[in-house]
């Protein structure tokens, strides 16, 4: 895959100029004249002598394209250029990073350090007058600065950091392209047979990623195994027939994630299900655009869900039934969305402003993950479902919305699992663009 490099140099500037008003509208909040973010420290087995695959602080990476750095800092001071506190051990167990090199390098004091003590001569003097932006698990790596996350400041930077600057939507845009090459190489594997496990692995190959690499676990469901929402596991061996297949996999660039859904099946009145879902989330899509609620959109998503199932021949009564009596919820249990970026899940889902104060979803709707009115720039999921989940299904048997389920048509497509259709979209002034679609049709 090709990337355009010097289409992101002339992305950066502008990236790094929005990131430092906001850590100056967070200092003033905060009542502080210095940030210090942290990039993280790995975290050691218990009662072994490796650590777990490391995670960079998201905060760092809005700053720096750098995935796999850590123990070093960000030194900022509004009016200053940015110090990178580049850690570089010499170390002959570990391969130690390669030296800072890049479009972004211009743009700091970049200053090397060989161990973790040498930072401290690089840490703002005022201490008091500091914050400190990330994960510590040492007192050792705070150099003596007390105001850890402060609430104030966080805020401000959770709730801004939901609008996304140029750069990143094309880092985005990068992502989603590997995804996508990721996403078709696995469907061939379900086409010819393959076990969960394989098609995880040609997944990674075809998107360049390692395990670790992933922006999630990825979600491989063979038939039944589909109606698992957060199904973990890869099973080795194929099934003796492989009915359908639900993928939820995304891909990483420079930090930023793409989450993408699709489901496919060997059969027609299932793929017609898949078809009905589909049709539905590009209808939902279609309603994205700056100032609507996303909460009106997670609820026309249910009434959308109510007329498929009706259609299918799944249920019976009137949409408004469907949804009274708990049916579409049994069907379609969790949230519509969230917002994406630095983190799957990325932060601000619920802030009504960056005073913190939030916006609770709908009644009865417990589980989505974006409250808020849609801005501008903003990226998010899109990605309704229909599942057959015993366990929820079982709840409404003797209920008033187990009247209106046609049993028959449920145990026939049970074994299917579920359905779920998922595409990244990018908020603009008056609709939205498909980060998913648009790529998958160049891809």
């Amino acid at each position: 895959m090709t990337i355009n490099i010097s289409a992101l140099a002339g992305l950066y500037g502008s990236h790094l100029d929005t990131i430092q008003a906001r850590h100056d509208r967070a200092l003033e909040k905060a009542g502080a004249s210095h940030a210090v973010i942290f990039s993280g420290a790995p975290n050691r087995v218990f009662l072994d002598d490796y650590d777990y695959p490391f995670k960079t602080n998201p905060h760092y990476l809005g700053w720096l394209p750098l995935t796999n750095t850590p123990y070093s800092y960000v030194v900022y001071t509004p009016g200053k250029k940015p110090i990178l506190v580049y850690f570089q051990p010499e170390d002959y167990w570990h391969k130690p990073p390669d030296a800072p090199s890049g479009y972004w390098v211009n743009f700091f004091d970049i200053r090397i350090v060989n161990n973790v003590e040498a930072a401290l001569a690089h840490m703002p003097e005022s201490r008091d007058k500091t914050v400190l932006i990330g994960d510590i698990d040492d007192d050792a790596q705070a150099f003596g600065i007390e105001r850890i996350n402060p609430t104030a400041a966080m805020n401000v930077l959770h709730y801004a950091r939901s609008v996304k600057t140029e750069y990143e939507i094309e880092c985005m845009r990068i992502a989603t392209r590997r995804a996508i090459a990721g996403h078709k190489a696995a469907e061939q594997s379900f086409r010819r047979g393959a076990s969960e496990y394989e098609i995880h692995m040609d997944y990674c190959r075809a998107c360049s990623h390692t395990e670790n690499e992933l922006p999630y676990s990825n979600i491989i469901a063979l038939n039944e195994n589909g109606a698992v929402l957060h199904y973990q596991y890869q099973e080795r061996n194929a099934p003796s027939e492989s009915k359908s297949f639900l993928i939820d996999a995304g891909a990483r660039y420079n930090g930023y994630a793409a989450d993408i859904t699709r489901t496919y099946a060997n059969d027609d009145e299932f793929q017609a299900l898949i078809d009905a879902v589909d049709k539905l989330q590009q209808k939902i899509c279609n309603q994205v655009k700056a100032g609507m609620d996303y909460r009106a959109l997670h609820l026309l998503a249910h009434r959308k869900i109510g007329d498929a199932l009706t259609e299918a021949g799944i249920t019976t009564g009137s949409t408004d039934s469907l949804i009274k009596n708990d049916v579409t919820s049994a069907f379609y249990p969790h949230g519509l969305g969230h917002l994406l970026g630095l983190q799957v899940h990325d932060v601000g889902g619920f802030m009504a402003g960056e005073t913190g104060v939030t916006i609770d979803p709908p009644p009865g709707h417990p589980f989505l993950r974006l409250t808020r009115v849609l801005r501008e720039d903003q990226v998010l999921t899109i990605e309704p479902g229909i599942y057959f989940i015993d366990m929820l299904l079982n709840n409404l048997r003797d209920a008033a919305g187990g009247k209106q389920i046609n049993w028959d048509v449920v145990e026939r497509l049970k074994p299917f699992g579920g359905i779920r259709i998922e595409d990244n979209v990018r908020v603009q002034a008056n609709g939205a663009e498909n980060l998913t679609r648009n790529a998958w049709a160049k891809t």
